[in-house]
């Protein structure tokens, strides 16, 4: 059973693809021309466009693939409908239909396509399992009271949920001070001014989010930009969050003094 993995932008596709190959499973690379993905080495490779998407599906059809992973960091790219080809032309009212619905009605429609099409979606973490951490404090101690924080946060993304704006806020005692946009955790993150502690960083899937093509992600860039903001450190959902290369996040956080909490549901702080 072939697999094919549409590769966005991050350290999520690359880390896929040893582990793939280490099991000798050797996927088809889809890339957004727009957006190419960091992805090395010599492996077969379909660039595409969303105005072609339709004949990217009969082109992996035509493969033998019968499973596809989409993982990485996506924009939404800009639609030049010159460019839509005949195959993908029936689906584009669905998907201009989806794209008004925002990031999660459009994946959501870009996953029943694929899956109409005899193709069966399934998430990163069901290749690499290794990117889902245990449950409890990887590494430092968690500050009292954290509990009072943690509810404030469940109740701001619950609220992002709603509005399909973000999957990460930065909680003081139990005031949300940042807000994750369009231009993701690292990025709110950059934006705080030094010495922010007691403040935490707290990451989880929105509420009802298609966990197949759009599960958190926190890596070595994370780490460090929450180490130079101050924070005293960052709670996660256990099963619900990917760290990628855990190691160095784990030490980078161990240098500057700050916590990991992979928190369960309903942990209590």
């Amino acid at each position: 059973m072939g697999l094919a993995l549409i590769a966005g932008q991050g350290g999520v596709p690359p880390h896929l693809v040893r582990v793939l190959l280490a099991r000798g499973e050797v996927p088809v690379i889809c890339e957004v021309t727009q957006f190419p993905s960091q992805v090395v080495g010599d492996l077969p490779r379909l660039g595409f466009r969303l105005e072609t998407f339709g004949s990217l599906l009969a082109d992996l059809r035509a493969r033998g693939v019968t499973r596809l992973c989409m993982a990485g960091a996506m924009r939404r790219p800009a639609v030049d409908p010159a460019l839509i080809d005949a195959a993908t032309a029936p689906l584009v009212p669905r998907l201009m239909a989806a794209m008004a619905r925002g990031d999660d009605g459009t994946l959501r429609e870009i996953v029943a396509i694929v899956e109409e099409a005899g193709i069966a979606v399934i998430g990163a973490a069901a290749i690499a399992p290794d990117l889902l951490p245990e449950a409890g404090v990887a590494v430092g101690v968690l500050p009292p009271g954290i509990g009072a924080g943690i509810k404030a946060a469940e109740a701001a993304l619950a609220e992002m949920g709603r509005a399909d704006t973000g999957q990460a806020v930065v909680v003081r005692g139990t005031a949300v001070i940042a807000r994750e946009d369009a231009r993701g955790t690292d990025a709110m993150l950059e934006g705080l001014a030094p010495g922010m502690a007691p403040a935490f960083l707290y990451k989880a899937p929105k509420p009802g989010q298609e966990m197949r093509v759009d599960m958190p992600v926190i890596g070595p860039e994370t780490a460090l930009r929450a180490a130079q903001a101050g924070l005293a450190g960052i709670v996660i959902a256990a099963g619900g969050v990917m760290v990628i290369e855990r190691a160095e996040v784990i030490a980078t956080l161990a240098r500057a003094g700050l916590f990991l909490w992979v928190r369960a549901a309903g942990g209590q702080g």
